[in-house]
Parts: structure tokens; C-alpha cells; sequence
């Protein structure tokens, strides 16, 4: 096959390869096995992942509600369809766990269906959302197509994206070392952020002058980029196992039994759980930093859009320090622990940042918001990849990323809800005089995200206190990460 129009962006790559260690992060990552440029290559998949959930929750969010005048509650209600697919994660990576394929590949096909499934979303989305604004001849069809055709669109490309990742961050998994697997994750994920920030510039800079051709242009534009990127990352990855379905099957147990015995695993429904708490506490505020910038601190547009690159590059920072800590055999619950820590703080700054009216306070508490979230992230992905049962890799990431997405998706919805119904509440003077000031609905979100916080590390403890020896036969990382203490041994999962 002929990949001569990728060559720009492999000239990229073997110029980043070339940087080193020394001024490319998570360059170390990179192993006999899994070389710098095929590394940096495989991680493409994870900036489309990045482009599109900028499209989802960011780009069309604004051009839907001001350019196209569809009502917010509309828009809130196609933006959270991609959530009601999360769930399905834990079942995609189980079934890439066990694909049997002609041409000996268990985790590309999988990629490949997500992006596909993607594209399609991508290519008739802009077309959906013209009818739903009811522009041109729309208004002679009824209102249920446009309603239909944006919500098929949106779900699509979450279901893409959902299919995608899983099935990719399994491939990652399966591709590198243990002893690699904390950078490899850094990697992954750094990679995620870089395409968010560079696709909201992007995505900025072409719809200043917003036309309906010019949002046809950028939306299918991003679905070409999005079959582009994921093909060069999948390029000569997975190594073909031949002869794969003359192989006798073995009798092996179905999605339902294998995943109760995943849940049955040492400790696995506590991980889960702190998983999705920590989760919903780092998210419940991602709609609502904004509008607390403007409308509490008299900050003007420019100055509140720049919030997201700061919760980005607090993310990356975190990512980076997670990925250098964890490489030296530090464990990985203790980092997300310690960025929940971080967290507490961070949202008392926000919380302070009102009766001070201290832009910079608000500055620095979002930063350490997005310094926390990169902690916590790094350190249950890691320890989720580290204690994934064998053969089921795609299995333990899936179920991560069920719980991680759809208790991202419930914490920004009810973040929405609890500051509107707070503030409503204000209004006619139900609460008291306190909650009657623009700060007062915030402030309620943002004690109930402290509060989240705490009861993540509580959900903890346990898992720091098991994290003890290494049994015989465990992994020299394993080993790393459970220095000898006097405390019991934990079972392996």
C-alpha cells in the first residue's frame, strides 16, 4: 500500500525521533521492541482521539448554540449521547482480547471498525447539524430529521472514538515491556492533549469567518485527517499471527463469566470505584470554569478561553512528573492518591479566588486542577495496565475506560444541574444570602468535588496498604512497585 501522502508527517516523527530523551518527552519510553518513531507512531491514534473530543465538547458546543442558534438544551443532550456508548468498553476490549481474524490480527481490526465508525459520524455531521439549526430548505422536513441524523452523528463518533481507544491503548499495552508500560501510558496520553490544544487552535482559526460550507469543510476535513492519522498508526504494529483461524479454539468463557472474574480479582471493584469517583471530582467543573471566570471574576473572553490551555498544560505537567515517578518502580496508586491531594487544594484557591477577586489565585487553582487530574489519570492507567489479568488486557483497560468516561459524562451533567438548580434556589432565597451571590451555585459545585476528592483517597487506602511484597513469579516491576513492608502479601489478580 501506498502511504506516499503521510510522508510530511513521518518527516515530523523521524525529526522528533532524532531530538532524544533530552528535549523529547517520554523519549525513554522507547524500548528494543518498541523503537521511538514506531512508538511516536502508534500514539497518532490517541490525537484523533483528542480532535474529535475538542469537535464534540468544544468547537460545535459554541457553533451550535451561537452561529446555528440550536438551544443549549439540545446541544447538552447530543453532546452527552457519546457517553451513553462507554459502557460498551470493557465488552470491545474483551472481545479484541479474543478476535480471531483471517489476516492474524486481534487488535487492528478492532481500530480500524472505530475508525471507520469515526469517519462516518464525522462525514454526515455537519450536514445533520444544518438541518437541526432549521437553515436553507430544512424547515419543509420535519424537525425529528434533524434531531435523528445529529444524534446518529454524534454517536457515532463517540462510539468510534470509544472502540478506538480501547482497542489501541490494549495494542500499546501488549506492544511494550512492563518495565516501559508508565511511559508508554505518559506517552499515550500526552499525545491525547497535544492534539486537543492543536485542534482547538485549528478548529478556531478556520471558523472565525463562520459560513454552513465552511463547517462542512472543517468537519469532514477532520474526518480525512482522522482515517489519515489512525492508518500511519497502525502501520506495520501488530505482528500477524498466520494460520490464526486454522488454530483449534479453545473453549473459553464468555464476556459475562470472564468479567465477573475480573471484578473478583484482588481488590478490582475498589479500583474501579475510586476510578470513577476521582473521575467525576476532576470533571464536574470542566463546563463551569468558564462561565465562574466571566461571571465572577469579570474576566473577558480572550482571558477565559485561555483557561483550557492552562488546564491542558497543567495535564501535561502531571503526565510528565507521573510518568518519570512511576518509571522508577513508585506505585502507581499512590500517585493517583497524591493527585487527589492535589486536588483539594486546588479547588479551595477557585473557592478563594471570589471574595479576593484574584484572577491569578483562579489561575493558579486551575492549573493545579489540571496538575492533580494528570496524576490521578497516569496512576490508576498504570496500575490498571500493570495488574491486568493475562491475556486480558484490553478487558481491564475497557473496564477503566467504561467507568472513567461515563463517570466523566454524569460528573459534567450534574455539575450543570446542581450550579443551575443552586442558583435558582438563590434566587428565591431558599438558601440564605450567601448562595444568593453569582459565586454562591460555583461554590456549591466545587465543595461537592472537594468532597469527592476525599472520599477518593479514603477508597485508597486499602489498595496503599496491600501494595506490600511480591509474591514468587511476580515481575520485577511488580516487585519495584511493592517494596517489602510488615504487612501481608495481596493476591495477584
Amino acid at each position: 500500500m501506498n502511504l506516499k501522502f503521510l510522508n510530511p508527517v513521518t518527516r515530523v516523527m523521524q525529526g522528533w525521533a532524532s531530538m532524544g530523551p533530552r528535549f523529547l518527552p517520554f523519549a525513554d519510553a522507547a524500548s528494543a521492541e518498541l523503537p521511538l518513531l514506531r512508538l511516536l507512531r502508534l500514539s497518532l491514534f490517541q490525537v484523533s482521539v483528542g480532535m474529535a473530543l475538542v469537535l464534540l465538547v468544544g468547537t460545535l458546543n459554541r457553533v451550535m448554540i451561537v452561529e446555528l442558534g440550536v438551544p443549549a438544551s439540545l446541544v447538552a443532550i447530543m453532546i452527552a449521547l457519546p457517553v451513553l456508548f462507554a459502557p460498551l468498553r470493557a465488552l470491545v476490549g474483551f472481545k479484541s482480547d479474543n478476535h480471531r481474524s483471517a489476516l492474524g490480527w486481534r487488535r487492528v481490526p478492532y481500530i480500524w471498525k472505530g475508525t471507520l465508525i469515526q469517519f462516518g459520524g464525522l462525514a454526515i455531521m455537519p450536514f445533520a447539524l444544518l438541518v437541526l439549526s432549521g437553515g436553507g430548505n430544512a424547515h419543509l422536513w420535519p424537525a425529528w430529521i434533524g434531531h435523528a441524523g445529529a444524534g446518529l452523528a454524534f454517536l457515532l463518533v463517540g462510539a468510534g472514538l470509544h472502540i478506538t481507544q480501547t482497542a489501541g491503548l490494549a495494542l500499546a499495552t501488549d506492544l511494550a515491556p512492563q518495565e516501559a508500560q508508565p511511559k508508554v501510558v505518559g506517552l499515550m496520553y500526552i499525545s491525547q492533549l497535544l492534539g486537543m490544544i492543536v485542534s482547538a487552535l485549528v478548529f478556531g482559526a478556520l471558523l472565525e469567518d463562520f459560513s454552513p460550507a465552511r463547517l462542512i469543510q472543517v468537519i469532514q476535513g477532520s474526518a480525512v485527517v482522522t482515517i489519515a492519522l489512525n492508518l500511519l498508526a497502525l502501520w506495520k504494529q501488530e505482528t500477524r499471527q498466520r494460520g490464526m483461524l486454522q488454530q483449534p479454539r479453545r473453549e473459553e468463557p464468555g464476556f459475562k463469566a470472564t468479567f465477573q472474574h475480573f471484578l473478583e480479582g484482588a481488590n478490582a471493584r475498589r479500583r474501579l470505584v475510586a476510578v470513577g469517583l476521582g473521575t467525576m471530582a476532576f470533571s464536574m467543573q470542566d463546563v463551569l470554569l468558564e462561565p465562574y471566570g466571566g461571571e465572577v471574576l469579570g474576566m473577558n473572553v480572550g482571558a477565559t478561553t485561555q483557561l483550557t490551555a492552562t488546564l491542558a498544560i497543567g495535564g501535561l505537567m502531571g503526565f510528565a512528573l507521573a510518568s518519570r515517578v512511576l518509571s522508577r518502580g513508585a506505585d502507581p496508586f499512590r500517585m493517583a492518591s497524591n493527585g487527589a491531594l492535589v486536588g483539594m487544594p486546588a479547588f479551595a484557591l477557585v473557592i478563594a479566588s471570589a471574595p479576593l477577586q484574584s484572577t491569578p489565585l483562579f489561575g493558579l487553582g486551575v492549573w493545579m486542577i489540571g496538575f492533580g487530574g494528570g496524576l490521578f489519570a497516569h496512576g490508576t492507567l498504570t496500575a490498571t495496565m500493570n495488574l491486568a489479568p493475562p491475556k486480558q488486557a484490553g478487558l481491564a483497560l475497557g473496564a477503566w475506560g467504561a467507568v472513567q468516561a461515563t463517570a466523566a459524562g454524569i460528573a459534567i451533567a450534574l455539575g450543570g444541574v446542581v450550579r443551575d438548580v443552586t442558583a435558582g434556589l438563590g434566587r428565591a432565597d431558599a438558601l440564605g444570602p450567601g448562595l444568593a451571590t453569582p459565586a454562591g451555585p460555583y461554590t456549591v459545585v466545587y465543595c461537592i468535588e472537594v468532597l469527592l476528592l476525599l472520599a477518593t483517597v479514603f477508597a485508597m487506602v486499602p489498595l496503599l496498604r496491600h501494595r506490600t511484597t511480591a509474591p514468587p513469579g511476580q515481575t520485577a516491576l511488580a516487585s519495584a512497585l511493592n517494596p517489602p513492608l510488615a504487612h501481608p502479601p495481596r493476591e495477584t489478580p
